[in-house]
């Protein structure tokens, strides 16, 4: 076995394809030369994928990004990147190469990326192709927040249920704003926004790159936490209510806070995904009843 992971080791060193391994907190944990060249890193570094890729737009370098917000592009990637088992997708360099990149996700988290060269094949169809990836990028993420949308997160509970069917653990948060129509009545829609996108941001900061977040509408947002039992994922909800009751959105309004309550369900092997929504709903339901600002499990 230990000559086989030498001739593997040897052969990706050699090897044009850009190969790379990232640990569940999103850590690279190893890179060919191919990718570390591509993406400027040194030998010896091992950066969270987030830091990497600020460096490189900073430095103008690396991963093309359109636009000139960094922290909206990164929130609405991260929003999708390493969710799902299995992705392909064509990703362009700043020097003028084009790759075809694969990610592939074991359920512990951890992620082997691939990329290929393909930037001598099909150009004339390049426009078309990054058309049709805005595309599916925008059919998946919210516009307001920029986080994932309904579609995305409701795909992600029926991956939870799936994986729950097997023995995994699995649980659902579900979060309200609270009194956030009187924010939206006394301070206006445009605060409201300000707000939205501010929960929307801090939260998504403490977010595992196995969970998913999103938006399902009005003020009401969705953690999917698979491979998590209740308990884990009432502290790591706690965490993120404290977080939201330090924030202070409104430029115009420095004194302005506000606050969040959430209820969380664990997965049962018989559960379809609107047991699941239904039992952490009712959970939300009693942490309004019960003062909001706090979590309560079903």
């Amino acid at each position: 076995m230990d000559e086989t992971v030498e001739q593997l080791l040897q052969l990706t060193a050699i090897t044009s394809t850009l190969m790379a391994i990232y640990d569940a907190d999103d850590r690279l944990r190893y890179a060919n030369g191919a990718f570390r060249s591509a993406y400027f890193i040194e030998p010896d570094e091992a950066p969270l994928w987030p830091d990497l890729m600020r460096r490189n737009f900073d430095l103008r370098r690396g991963t093309v990004i359109r636009g000139t917000n960094f922290d909206e592009w990164l929130r609405s990637t991260q929003s999708r990147r390493g969710k799902i088992g299995y992705r392909a997708f064509e990703t362009d360099l700043v020097d003028g190469r084009w790759f075809w990149m694969t990610e592939a996700v074991q359920t512990n988290g951890w992620m082997l990326c691939i990329a290929s060269d393909i930037t001598s094949l099909r150009a004339k169809g390049r426009n078309v192709r990054q058309d049709r990836d805005q595309a599916i990028k925008a059919s998946q993420t919210d516009e307001l927040t920029g986080v994932a949308n309904r579609r995305f997160v409701m795909a992600r509970i029926e991956d939870m249920l799936i994986a729950s069917q097997g023995g995994s653990d699995g649980c659902l948060a579900v979060f309200d704003i609270d009194n956030f129509k009187y924010i939206n009545d006394r301070l206006g829609h445009h605060a409201g926004d300000l707000v939205l996108r501010d929960f929307a941001h801090r939260i998504h900061q403490s977010v595992r790159r196995s969970d998913c977040f999103g938006r399902v509408g009005g003020e009401e947002f969705i953690l999917v936490m698979p491979g998590t039992c209740a308990e884990d994922a009432i502290a790591i909800v706690e965490r993120m209510l404290s977080v939201i009751r330090f924030s202070r959105p409104l430029p115009e309004s420095p004194d302005f806070s506000y606050t969040c309550s959430a209820g969380i369900t664990a997965c049962v092997p018989t559960d379809s995904a609107s047991d699941l929504y239904r039992r952490a709903d009712q959970a939300l339901y009693e942490a309004k009843m019960s003062g909001r600002d706090r979590v309560r499990a079903a």
